[in-house]
């Protein structure tokens, strides 16, 4: 049984993982405390961003950070999904070879597997990360191979259009968090990215961070660990059921939005899956912050993260989804009463 000391133990390792990426990543803290947030509640991650912003050094950073292997695969529309499994080859002998894949070589050792432009690949390929996700493992070669300690982090690529596959709602409802990382604002972090060397050499900015920080095989536990040791109130328990309900008739909340019949706009609203990985997070928040019980706030620090991405709106809709997820998320945190 996990005591308290060892959590208290594992919140500042958790918060030593943080301090570490940042050695190798400026401007986004929100983006590494929630990739932390999701680590420890077991959940995976979609990137959205532009190119050049980072998304790879600090996944890299993360995977240094928390030991284990590190594994990235490039999306192409000629990738099959067998291509994820094993590779085949001939030797220098004119031998044909089979090599386990990206998702086999490193065996249960695999804690961080990035798939980088993932519309790119096929539906057939998407189908089977979804199981990699869901179940962690992959049957091959007449038996089942098992990665329990991996986290998946996928990057859509937003700009090109053509030869690309959209995830289907379902692909998207497997991520916890569906996180934007964008070119930062702040002059001085610009001026630092463009003018200062240390950040133009992406292998030394790596070997800044300390590694193996974490018992990256005793992850999992230490996560049902934090689950148990969190809990809630019925106050805290009926304002997320109001939350949900709103993800489904956010009309009956007073939700509105300019030039958005409302009554409208809904197709399909937050999964239990959803839900729950919401909460899942939540605790998470609450248990860094060094609490034992959740407050709104730590709901409202995950909930566009969460929920944006799983509200799933009419066809007349959703092609303007990135201009209302944001609204309709932000009007649900207003308009849904706030428990004391």
């Amino acid at each position: 049984m996990i005591r308290e000391e060892h959590l208290q133990d594992w919140r500042d390792a958790a918060l030593s993982v943080e301090t570490e990426v940042r050695k190798a990543v400026i401007g986004q803290d929100n983006v590494v405390r929630l990739i932390n947030v999701a680590l420890f509640a077991r959940g995976h991650v979609l990137l959205e961003g532009d190119v050049g912003v980072g998304k790879t050094t600090v996944l890299r950073a993360f995977a240094r950070a928390i030991g284990g292997d590190f594994e990235r695969v490039e999306g192409t529309v000629d990738l099959m999904p067998n291509d994820l499994v094993y590779h085949t080859y001939v030797d220098a002998d004119g031998k044909p070879r089979i090599e386990p894949g990206p998702l086999l070589r490193h065996g249960e050792r695999l804690t961080t597997f990035f798939f980088n432009e993932i519309n790119r690949a096929r539906p057939q390929v998407q189908s089977l990360l979804l199981r990699a996700m869901a179940e962690r493992t992959v049957s091959a070669f007449n038996r089942e191979y098992s990665f329990p300690h991996m986290t998946v982090f996928a990057d859509r690529n937003k700009v090109e259009k053509e030869e690309t596959f959209e995830l289907a709602s379902a692909a998207r409802d497997r991520f916890m968090f569906e996180l934007r990382m964008e070119t930062p604002r702040d002059k001085a972090v610009r001026r630092a990215l463009v003018f200062d060397t240390a950040f133009h050499d992406v292998d030394a900015l790596i070997n800044q961070v300390t590694p193996g920080i974490l018992d990256w095989q005793s992850l999992n536990s230490m996560a049902a660990a934090i689950q148990h040791s969190v809990s809630a109130s019925e106050a805290l328990e009926r304002y997320v059921m109001d939350l949900w309900d709103a993800s489904q008739n956010p009309a009956a909340f007073d939700v509105r939005i300019d030039g958005v019949d409302m009554k409208k706009l809904i197709l399909a609203g937050a999964s239990p899956r959803g839900m729950s990985a919401l909460l899942r997070a939540a605790r998470v928040v609450a248990w860094m912050a060094g609490r034992t019980h959740l407050v709104p706030d730590d709901v409202q620090a995950i909930l566009p993260s969460t929920l944006g991405h799983r509200v799933f709106f009419t066809p007349v809709y959703e092609m303007r989804r990135a201009q209302i997820a944001d609204t309709l998320v932000a009007q649900i945190i207003e308009k849904v009463a706030t428990p004391r």
